[in-house]
């Protein structure tokens, strides 16, 4: 008889979700405060197949190298912050979350902070509460026909633009990836973001925090508020310069804030605090009992589909394959993921169709998770939560046409995969193929043929095809320390289009990838990321 998997619940879950591992065979110990101390469950973890947690636990590698027998992670709610992943990855353990569970709550806590920033509700109630009845110092707004920007249109965003609608308010988006047939369904006008700056009454964010979304409301963007404007932020800390924005609040030109987040939590200082007309909670957004008991319920679920039955569902680092899928398909379920990234990193406007071909052997393979893992590798570039589950959906709901073309083997490989994504401005289109030694290689960039071999960092150019490009490449580069794993050098035709991909041994720096544009020989040059 095949012994009972064993999970441990680390963190505070429902006795209901506890329930759920009893129910359905699974041995559970629900120790809910055993992850907030990292040296006892390092001592214990090593007896477990599951691990459920939520915020507090913080699996690190140093954890996973004691977890002899882990096989899944799962995270009650959407942000796995506190996962290595890659580590995770490596150990062969699957890390799944539940990334809708939640939405409809935080999206209704955005909503009530819009409300209680408006009508100055929590100095109004400190007020009331100390035997003052000071009703001529808390004038109000009203939200009924005012501009709300929202930043951020997808699950989150979608339901409060929904709430927002409902109250009357015009709404404007800006998101990269809504398109315009998207725009018109929802009721929104899309925007860049410098026009929602200057328009919007109320701003709203629902986006994650990246590298393209960090600090997206600057000093610089702050200046080109609205004068009046109202701030509200439960999505991401970080994303708002909170000193630039402080100071703005102090002199008038921003009428007040709501936060939920903050870029160092937890938040035992800001300069947000103290503020008149600042109303601020400890990342409440997910803090209802029913969000709570969903993805408690759902992640216990889920887990013990996988141990019992093999079954994968939201999972962050595999996608949705059975079992005997997996040992053939997998090579091309990278592959997939890196082609996706590499498109996804390449473009800023909004997407309109992914189109993907499959030729010859690859073509018989279980096409569903193979473009789940495309369109997850075109969108985490946005939204580094999106997996190979959530992926799809994303993509249906802002509009973006997903197409699939199966094809006898046409060319000089066993099979390869073509992808092409649309946009308004242009095509770009990528192919690869694996090798016999199990390595996805990129094989075409914009009709070029390659040969480049896929790296954790890499680095990609494109300059008219004339003497002293190379030269010019190699010599800057060496001399900023930068190192080179790997070359690989394409052009259409001599004297037009060429390109190179560089493999490197560390991400290029924002300093280096100056100085290849100030030789003036490159008509673009772009860091790119890949998870190997």
């Amino acid at each position: 008889m095949t012994d009972m998997p064993k999970v441990l619940v680390s963190d505070k879950l429902s006795e209901t979700a506890v329930q759920i591992f009893r129910d359905r065979g699974v041995e559970v110990d629900y120790m809910p405060d055993l992850g907030k101390d990292k040296e006892k469950l390092a001592e214990v973890i090593g007896q477990y197949d599951g691990l459920a947690i939520r915020s507090a636990t913080k699996v690190t590698e140093k954890l996973l190298e004691r977890a002899a027998n882990l096989k899944v992670v799962g995270r009650a709610g959407i942000g796995v912050d506190n996962v290595d992943i890659p580590a995770a990855s490596k150990k062969g353990v699957i890390v799944m979350n539940t990334p809708f569970g939640n939405s409809v709550t935080t999206a209704e806590h955005a909503i009530a902070m819009m409300f209680a920033v408006a009508r100055q509700l929590p100095e109004a109630s400190v007020s009331t509460h100390a035997g003052k009845w000071e009703k001529s110092r808390f004038m109000g707004v009203e939200l009924f026909n005012k501009t709300l920007g929202v930043i951020g249109a997808g699950n989150i965003g979608s339901i409060v633009i929904d709430r927002a609608l409902g109250l009357h308010m015009k709404v404007l988006a800006y998101d990269p990836f809504l398109s315009e047939d998207r725009a018109r369904e929802m009721g929104v006008t899309k925007v860049e973001l410098d026009d929602l700056l200057a328009r919007a009454d109320f701003i709203t964010f629902h986006v994650p925090l990246t590298e393209k979304t960090r600090n997206i409301l600057s000093r610089e963007a702050i200046a080109r508020l609205k004068p009046g404007v109202r701030v509200i932020n439960c999505a991401r800390g970080g994303l708002v310069d909170e000193e630039a924005l402080a100071e703005a609040l102090k002199d008038g030109r921003v009428a007040g804030a709501a936060f939920d987040v903050f870029a160092v939590e937890p938040a035992t200082e800001s300069p947000l605090f103290n503020l008149p007309n600042v109303v601020v909670t400890p990342h409440l957004g997910a803090s209802t009992t029913e969000a709570q008991e969903n993805v408690a319920l759902q992640v216990a679920e889920q887990m013990s589909d996988y141990l019992l039955t093999g079954a994968v569902q939201n999972a962050l680092n595999m996608p949705s394959v059975t079992a005997e899928e997996a040992a053939v398909m997998g090579p091309w379920i990278k592959l997939a993921g890196h082609l996706g990234a590499f498109v996804g990193q390449m473009t800023d406007e909004p997407i309109k169709a992914i189109n993907v071909l499959y030729d010859g052997c690859v073509s018989e393979m279980n096409l569903n998770a193979l473009n789940a893992s495309v369109i997850a590798g075109v969108m985490k570039a946005t939204n580094p939560d999106v997996n190979t589950v959530s992926a799809p959906v994303i993509a249906k709901e802002r509009g973006v046409q997903v197409s699939t073309t199966r094809q006898d083997k046409g060319g000089v490989f066993e099979g390869y995969i073509k992808l092409t994504v649309v946009t308004d401005k242009r095509e770009r289109s990528i192919a690869g193929t694996v090798f016999s030694d199990g390595k996805p290689r990129f094989i075409q960039i914009r009709g070029i043929n390659v040969d480049a071999e896929i790296g954790e960092h890499m680095l990609y150019t494109r300059n008219r095809d004339v003497p002293g490009v190379i030269g010019a490449l190699g010599a800057t580069l060496g001399d900023l320390g930068v190192n080179i794993a790997n070359f690989t050098l394409g052009r259409s035709a001599t004297g037009e289009d060429a390109i190179a991909i560089l493999y490197l041994d560390e991400a290029i720096s924002d300093e280096a990838l100056a100085a290849l544009q100030n030789t003036g020989k490159f008509l673009q040059a772009r860091r790119l990321q890949f998870e190997v």
